[in-house]
């Protein structure tokens, strides 16, 4: 990691970058046990099936981590989550992509920054988040 930018630097209109996701069953199935969901739909091909989809999906717990993950990867160490608004859409199926991104909305004068983020894969959107976070210290390390 480099030096980067300042709190004071971050600004209205900044973008994230991007950040591709391969989704596999390993990732859903996974995704879903550890976060204790032991529902079927989301490690057994036949019970995804007859629910009526083409296959196993990733959770909402799974997608809420992955949504953090790339929000905090990008805010650095000196970053903290406040808040975390997600949406479901599409499906997140094995053998897609989920490419996400984000903007900063709005930056408050107490160091508290909103980013909305958008998770697209072939399906259209997976995920829509709104998430405030909360800068601390002058400077914010980010990944090179």
């Amino acid at each position: 990691m480099q030096r980067s930018k300042t709190m004071a630097d971050r600004r209205v209109g900044e973008t994230l970058p991007e950040s591709h996701v391969p989704i596999t069953a390993t990732l859903i199935a996974s995704g879903a046990i550890a976060t204790r969901d032991f529902q079927r739909v989301h490690h057994d091909r036949d019970a995804a099936q007859a629910a009526g989809t083409k296959d196993i999906f990733m959770n909402i717990l799974t997608t809420n981590g992955l949504v953090t993950r790339y929000l905090t990867e990008w805010a650095g160490p000196s970053a903290r989550m406040k808040k975390l608004s997600i949406g479901l859409g599409a499906p997140n199926f094995p053998g897609d992509e989920m490419t996400l991104t984000g903007v900063v909305e709005d930056v408050a004068d107490d160091g508290t920054v909103r980013v909305s983020v958008q998770g697209r894969n072939s399906l259209g959107t997976h995920v829509s988040a709104q998430a405030h976070l909360a800068f601390h210290g002058a400077e914010v390390l980010e990944n090179a």
